[in-house]
């Protein structure tokens, strides 16, 4: 086999190697979003099965965005062990999940979406 096929060989392997690096990455940290926000609603009272509730499912695809490019992961994390105390604050969703938990407790009510943004 020719040396410079070799190279061209080695070369894609490495690049189909770190796009599935990066990909493994990226859904390691959807993962761990998810898993914040579904431990943060129950966490405050609110059934975490609304995330897939096709009812608010216009709120939660923007609750995942934000969850996703949230600052605050490390006080998140402390907040949801307990080891962080007050409210929260912190969470670029907690006006959201206010809201939610206000309405979800009135039972067939909906939530108005313009009250969240």
């Amino acid at each position: 086999m020719d040396n410079s096929l070799v190279q061209i060989f080695g070369a894609i392997m490495m690049l189909v190697a770190v796009g599935a690096l990066i990909f493994a990455w990226r859904d390691y940290l959807v993962r761990n979003s998810e898993r914040r926000m579904l431990a943060m609603l129950d966490s405050i009272g609110i059934d975490p099965a609304i995330a897939s509730s096709g009812d608010f499912e216009g709120i939660m695809h923007e609750v995942r965005q934000r969850c996703r490019h949230c600052q605050t992961e490390d006080v998140c994390e402390q907040w949801l062990k307990g080891e962080e105390t007050g409210d929260n604050d912190f969470c670029p969703n907690a006006r959201v999940f206010e809201i939610l938990e206000k309405y979800s407790s009135a039972a067939g009510q909906q939530i108005p979406v313009s009250s969240i943004d």
